[in-house]
């Protein structure tokens, strides 16, 4: 899959398919196996829809069909009074967005289409008054998000784009002032907010009953519109750059982005891949974009991987803690460092603005049932194929094969791990995984796992 498909299946994810995949031979007579020992097709189809969510905004394209439009963001500025802030934002020209409260973390979100930041700081800045601190970052191609982690509940009193006038450029406004937990527990949106951009504080939409609302989200396709199976003979193995975007992930000591880490390593590993001509990768973000969790698996599906491998380099508090280790799916953490990494790693999409309050833990409970089965085997299998292939090659953690809840993890039909290449909390890890010569040699060395994985599953099929 070329990078404009990779980009068009993130950006319209609403028309993954519901249906299993309908990809022929062994992968889908594991999957029949598998579905036989839980509950049938249905089940599967249930659990294929916990990846689905709404399309992109409407009218949003490619960043360069929009750059034209783009407007800029010049300035920024906090006014404080009690119990209220305002936040003034300078611009060149007026800007469409929208806006939404989210709780749990408390946080005022607010999406900007096609405004450039590129003069101010991204990543986290720290504010004033009823403003803990707030993150800007690209969202989704055409829009930015802003994120205001508030220090106390508060409401939106007003948000509103003033015009240029008595030479002052045009400004974006927002009142805060302070409110009740109960208040503001009220007004926070729950699910996907509503595709406008009218300027208009986006308002809760009513929700279907516990246990509705994934089938509710579930358009079923065409067959013309079901990806194709592989024809060419090559293995699709996805790839996912862990982070991106608004989440920038662990900062290294020397201030370097996990994100960065990540993607320069995913990159890596899908050009060894492809150079053996035996595989196609499938990147779930080949830029600087943030991708929901449950997205990045959807993504992958859609593609009919194989394989699923995340790539990432955490941090920890101790800073001696250094070491390539890798982790598989469980419902219970095998020990401290493997339940901290995960439920950092599940924190992504809280950190970008988006709520998962509206997950069917029904529906996260039979995932977890299937994913026990014979895909969590292929998981640990391949876990132990790259353990073995990159000890000679670079430091592992102490007991490098562990499992945890990660989110990312839990497709039902597909074999997952998650790597952690290294943490950015220790010296030596930081400077290595900014060497691209060792991140070249790690993906030989994941290669050549992958390489084992799919001959031993030659040599299962035919047990």
């Amino acid at each position: 899959m070329s990078a404009p498909a990779i980009r068009q299946t993130a950006d319209h994810l609403c028309r993954v398919s519901a249906a299993p995949p309908s990809r022929p031979g062994r992968a889908a007579a594991r999957l029949g196996r598998m579905a036989k020992r839980a509950m049938g097709w249905a089940v599967i189809c249930l659990l294929a829809l916990v990846a689905v969510i709404a399309g992109p905004l409407p009218g949003v394209g490619p960043e360069e069909a929009v750059a034209a439009e783009t407007a800029r963001a010049v300035g920024l500025r906090f006014g404080m009074h009690p119990d209220k802030t305002r936040l003034v934002i300078d611009l060149d020209r007026r800007v469409d967005f929208r806006a939404f409260t989210l709780s749990g973390p408390d946080r005022v979100v607010i999406d900007f289409r096609n405004l450039d930041w590129q003069i101010l700081d991204k990543g986290e800045n720290s504010g004033a008054g009823l403003i803990a601190r707030y993150r800007v970052g690209l969202f989704e191609p055409g829009v930015y998000r802003m994120v205001l982690d508030l220090s106390q509940p508060s409401q939106i009193d007003s948000m509103f784009v003033l015009p240029a006038q008595d030479g002052l450029p045009p400004r974006f406004v927002v009142d805060l002032s302070r409110t009740s937990a109960q208040s503001f527990a009220r007004t926070t949106l729950k699910g996907e907010p509503e595709d406008r951009f009218d300027g208009t504080k986006v308002a809760a939409a009513p929700q279907p009953p516990a246990g509705q609302a994934a089938v509710a989200a579930a358009p079923i396709l065409p067959d013309a519109a079901r990806p194709r199976a592989r024809t060419d003979g090559r293995r699709i193995v996805a790839i996912d750059a862990g982070h991106g975007g608004i989440d920038p992930g662990a900062i290294g000591i020397t201030g370097v982005q996990e994100k960065s880490i990540t993607l320069a390593m995913a990159k890596a590993l899908a050009q060894e891949l492809e150079k053996t001509g035996r595989y196609k990768a499938v990147l779930t973000r080949d830029r600087d974009i943030f991708i929901r969790l449950r997205d990045r698996v959807a993504i992958a599906r859609a593609a009919q991987a194989e394989l699923f491998i995340s790539i990432h380099a955490d941090s920890v508090q101790n800073p001696r803690t250094r070491g390539l280790s890798i982790y598989t799916l469980s419902e219970r953490a095998s020990d401290g460092v493997a339940a901290q990494l995960a439920d950092s790693e599940n924190k992504s999409d809280l950190i970008a603005g988006v709520d998962l309050s509206t997950e069917s833990a029904e529906v996260t409970s039979i995932l977890i049932d299937l994913a026990r089965r014979e895909t969590m085997n292929l998981s640990a299998r391949f876990a132990g194929h790259v353990i073995g292939q990159v000890q000679p090659h670079t430091e592992l953690l102490t007991k490098p094969v562990r499992s945890a809840g990660f989110a990312v993890l839990k497709a039902p039909d597909m074999p997952s791990v998650l790597i952690e290449t290294g943490f950015l909390s220790n010296r030596q890890d930081e400077k290595v995984l900014q060497d691209s010569a060792h991140r070249a040699k790690l993906a030989r060395s994941i290669v050549g796992a992958v390489d084992q994985f799919f001959a031993a599953e030659q040599t299962w099929s035919r047990l």
